[in-house]
């Protein structure tokens, strides 16, 4: 199994050294793992910082790699959150100037607005505020190449009041696919669905997840997105099982930016 996001103490929402989530997946039986700390410049919230000490966390999995080779290949990552104008820059530049093996692009912010205190949704209808989030997630893409898969891409429906008709703004889903397909970029299943108790509703969803497959998508990592040890790995077995049920043939590593297919 590969574990291609997860965080530690470098990220705000998380206070667990990066070595206890190592030595977690180590007794799992994970052979890769891959430290994808947040860096959200300009995150409009003044009391989070998601900005990031690059030499001090390069640093420290580099440590990890050591101090876990021959047990567990971890890979040095990072989950870069988009946003539009000046801070774009400032992604890209974070992006280009480390050697990352592997970049997730999340949204974790649209329109200046933050998604899990819902900002974003004040005023907006579901339907509306799922409108808006997509269009914004092509807008920026159509500027952004510098990252390797899109994160959890339906985490607007974690922050809405209830969740939404799985079909709901499937041409605007259509459409960002198209982009990432056009541009080489892949996807992720990201089990933290199942610890928000969105059931059935996983991330993506399974129409999505059959989409892609249709559309000709063969770049899928699986991630726990775990900020703690109890939850990496979380549901790998749900995840593996449902991309071989969908026709997918391959789960996807990274090193040095580039992908490599391991036959699932």
């Amino acid at each position: 199994m590969y574990d291609y996001h997860t965080h530690s103490s470098f990220s705000t929402d998380s206070s667990t050294p990066m070595w206890k989530m190592a030595d977690a997946a180590v007794s799992l039986g994970i052979r890769e793992m891959a430290v994808t700390d947040h860096y959200d410049p300009d995150y409009p919230l003044p009391d989070w910082f998601f900005e990031t000490d690059f030499v001090d966390y390069l640093r420290t999995i580099e440590e990890t790699q050591a101090k876990f080779r021959g047990r567990l290949l971890v890979k040095k990552g990072i989950e870069i959150g988009i946003q539009h104008g000046a801070t774009m820059e400032k992604c890209r530049k974070a992006a280009r100037e480390h050697d990352f093996d592997f970049v997730i692009g999340s949204f974790h912010c649209a329109e200046g607005f933050e998604l899990s205190c819902g900002d974003f949704f004040t005023g907006r209808s579901p339907e509306e505020a799922i409108t808006a989030f997509y269009q914004y997630n092509i807008d920026c893409i159509k500027e952004f190449e510098d990252f390797d898969v899109l994160g959890h891409i339906n985490v607007v429906d974690r922050y809405l009041p209830s969740l939404p008709d799985p079909e709901t703004r499937m041409d605007l889903i259509t459409e960002l696919l198209s982009l990432l397909l056009e541009k080489e970029k892949g996807i992720e299943i990201n089990t933290s669905s199942f610890r928000y108790g969105m059931g059935d509703h996983t991330t993506p969803t399974e129409q999505i997840l059959k989409l892609y497959r249709k559309m000709g998508g063969e770049i899928i990592t699986v991630g726990s997105d775990a900020h703690k040890p109890d939850s990496v790995g979380l549901r790998f077995d749900w995840a593996y099982e449902k991309l071989r049920t969908l026709g997918f043939r391959y789960v996807t590593t990274f090193q040095e930016r580039k992908p490599s297919f391991i036959k699932l």
